[in-house]
């Protein structure tokens, strides 16, 4: 039988293990990278129009 050890007396890579054991899981998928179609409409960087920073 294993002994029980309180979290913050666990070493570094135990405590990196219950971690990462806790978090969940994506499937393979990359959830920095994903966009969706509704987003990219959201925030475009160009003025929608130019011309009006320029009137005189």
């Amino acid at each position: 039988m294993e002994k029980f050890v309180s979290f913050e007396k666990m070493s570094k890579k135990e405590q990196k293990k219950i971690n990462s054991a806790q978090r969940r899981d994506w499937n393979g998928i990359n959830p920095v990278t994903r966009v969706t179609q509704e987003n990219k409409k959201a925030y475009k960087r160009n003025p929608k129009h130019r011309n009006s920073l320029f009137a005189e």
